[in-house]
């Protein structure tokens, strides 16, 4: 697992997999797999960190996913 902070209240975790979680403030509500597909979480944080997600995703549209889809990936840090 690899920890990488992208900027304030940005934070990318990579697993040995090749699964990238993208965490605003304390929260994964992002992913790209590691077959390359992106996901984004379907609940709605605030306007920042829709922000944060969209500057991650860098113009890529990303599927929808509960909250606890995010959070089950993330359920053994």
């Amino acid at each position: 697992m690899k920890l990488r902070i992208l900027g304030s209240n940005q934070t990318q975790v990579t697993f040995a997999d090749g699964t990238q979680v993208f965490f605003s403030y304390n929260t994964p509500v992002a992913c790209q797999t590691r077959s390359y597909d992106y996901f984004r979480t379907s609940t709605k944080w605030s306007a920042t960190t829709t922000r944060h997600i969209n500057k991650w995703f860098d113009g890529v549209i990303g599927k929808e996913q509960p909250q606890e889809y995010f959070d089950s990936i993330c359920a053994n840090l």
